[in-house]
């Protein structure tokens, strides 16, 4: 059989079986053509494919991947190098082209199958693909720079040398604010000055690398976007990032960028930092000036930062906040069995051990046990506020764009349209009802909880398998967003060896003092986490 590329053998002579099934799966990747790709993959719980997001394990996962990832980019191949192994086993590595330029290569180790019951033909066992490296990842980066806008000229500045990765919801000078969604960003405007969040962390002498990509309006916390991507867990492979502060927890994590610049209403700086092994700061409702930033929820929306380091969290909060407001907390905690009963057992028993490591190291007095309010029913008052006033914000644009959102945000905002002026007022008295009870409860103490209700979900989880993570994750991060507390996920459990936070939830203005007890603690605990990859150009 005659190929139109180089060509080379070392052992034997390569069958035209083999290359015939070679042509059926690079077409089948062109076509989607998921029954082709299936029956062309090895069977069974050991087929291996990997590629930068991690290596997929077993059939069925590879094909869950694929069917949810779609086709693959249009591609012409190059060169193809055949070594058989012997009859059976052969290994092939080719080198394409996409049509989008650029080179890319795949190894792959056929083994012919001759099981009962089904024609002999020959299956990939193992495959590993190298796509071109993009000169931007327009999962993670709207727009970028080296810098972008570079920050005050100062001689010496406490965040002099640092990179801020902003959320796509923070006004920066001449760019528009595009929140996700590609409909939005071509109709608006460019900003005509900084947002004073973005303005603060410029003055204290960081450079602005670019503006990151957000969950469209902000409204999820699972770090997927159906426009731009997913940008990648820096720790954890095939796995979701976290969101909605998704591109800018992932830029940090990756080494792009020093400081993420994000808001959290419903834990979308939490989340991220838990499920990436970051440090993550929802500052207290008010203490950061949002102007500038596009809304969700107002009554729930705050600023915050994700940093690799405690120190540099400190820097960023410094010269954002008004250190005249700031305030201690006392040496007492108090952890809560209705909180933790809703998180994965794992996650549970890493939570309570890690409180017993700290009170033997003597970083923490034994915590009190505290009754809170009823989760079901806060979590029922903050999401029906939640969606009510992100109704409000952005009901008009939604309804005159139908089909500009994806299913899962659309969804969230068919539920908010449904809200009715009198739920809304109910739910508000609730929130206010469940905020001086938490005020009651806590008496301005530190309540420790898991900043999340388990590791971060794989690619392939399913939608149902995703909705009830978000679930019973937003049981405890409302918490914070309800009491308009601070809230510090700190990257200091292990859960199957991916992280999970450990969340400190203080006292209003409690914002610096609660980062000095989060290191305190994560110094206590040192968990060998995977290692984050070193700072990036």
């Amino acid at each position: 059989m005659s190929v139109p590329w180089k060509a080379t053998t070392v052992a034997g002579v390569v069958p035209d079986s083999l290359w015939e099934a070679f042509w059926q799966y690079e077409n089948a990747l062109m076509a989607n053509d998921l029954q082709m790709l299936s029956y062309l993959f090895a069977p069974g719980p050991d087929t291996l494919r990997a590629d930068t997001s991690g290596v997929r394990i077993g059939h069925d996962a590879i094909l869950a991947f694929r069917t949810a990832r779609g086709a693959a980019a249009q591609r012409v191949i190059i060169d193809c190098h055949v070594r058989m192994i012997d009859d059976r086993n052969a290994i092939i590595m080719a080198t394409n082209s996409p049509d989008r330029g650029g080179w890319g290569v795949i190894t792959q180790w056929w083994t012919f199958l001759d099981s009962a019951g089904a024609p002999a033909h020959w299956v990939v066992a193992a495959a590993q693909v190298a796509a071109p490296p993009p000169a931007l990842d327009g999962s993670i980066w709207r727009v970028v720079g080296n810098p972008l806008v570079p920050g005050a000229e100062l001689e010496f500045g406490p965040l002099l040398g640092e990179t801020v990765a902003v959320k796509d919801l923070f006004d920066v000078a001449g760019f528009a604010v595009g929140a996700g969604v590609p409909a939005f960003l071509a109709e608006a405007r460019p900003a005509t000055r900084h947002a004073p969040a973005v303005a603060a962390l410029r003055a204290a002498g960081a450079d602005l690398r670019g503006i990151a990509q957000t969950d469209e309006f902000a409204y999820s916390i699972a770090g997927r976007n159906v426009h731009y991507g997913t940008p990648p867990n820096a720790i954890v492979p095939c796995a979701i990032p976290g969101g909605s502060s998704s591109g800018p927890a992932s830029a940090v994590a990756l080494g792009h960028a020093s400081i993420g610049l994000g808001t959290d209403t419903a834990g979308s700086i939490r989340v991220p930092a838990s499920y990436q092994g970051i440090w993550g700061l929802r500052t207290t409702h008010g203490a950061v000036d949002r102007t500038g930033v596009l809304p969700l929820a107002p009554r729930f929306d705050a600023v915050g930062w994700l940093t690799r380091s405690p120190r540099l969290m400190r820097a960023a909060a410094v010269a954002s906040l008004d250190r005249s407001r700031q305030v201690g907390i006392p040496d007492s905690a108090v952890v809560a069995p209705a909180a933790l009963a809703t998180v994965q057992p794992e996650v549970r028993h890493a939570v309570e051990e890690a409180v017993l490591r700290l009170v033997a190291e003597e970083c923490l007095r034994p915590p009190d046990v505290v009754d809170l309010p009823d989760l079901a029913t806060a979590l029922m008052m903050f999401r029906t506020v939640q969606a009510a006033e992100a109704w409000q914000v952005h009901g008009d644009w939604v309804s005159a764009h139908p089909g500009a959102l994806g299913p899962d945000v659309a969804a969230r905002f068919r539920y908010a349209e449904s809200v009715t002026p009198g739920q809304y007022a109910r739910a508000v008295a609730g929130i206010d009802r469940i905020r001086a009870e938490l005020d009651g409860v806590l008496h301005g103490r530190v309540l420790l909880l898991p900043t999340t209700s388990s590791p971060a979900p794989s690619l392939d989880a399913t939608a149902d398998d995703l909705d009830e993570v978000r679930t019973s994750t937003l049981t405890l991060t409302c918490l914070a967003a309800i009491g308009g507390y601070p809230a510090l996920s700190v990257p200091a459990l292990a859960v199957r060896r991916s992280p999970v936070g450990l969340c400190l939830v203080g006292p209003r203005f409690s914002d610096l003092a609660l980062i000095d007890r989060g290191q305190a603690f994560a110094e206590a605990l040192h968990i060998d986490l995977p290692a984050p990859p070193s700072k990036q150009a």
